[in-house]
């Protein structure tokens, strides 16, 4: 496995990790607070998006022929 493709699987799982977050709080729906704003469920929405996205994209990199 060249560095590449271990840098790529890696940064895979964390995202993959930050979308399991997400969608955990998503259906929890713990608070968040932030400089005293608490931040809805639709930011989480957003966030299991990207970091889903961006996981599979990794993923499919990581897992090329090339």
């Amino acid at each position: 496995m060249t560095s590449s493709k271990f840098t790529g699987l890696l940064g895979a799982l964390v995202f993959l990790a930050l979308a399991a977050l997400a969608l955990y709080r998503l259906l929890v729906g713990f608070p968040i607070v932030v400089g005293g704003v608490p931040l809805g469920q639709t930011s989480s929405f957003l966030a299991f998006v990207v970091f889903a996205a961006l996981a599979l994209m990794l993923f499919r990199g990581a897992t090329a022929s090339r």
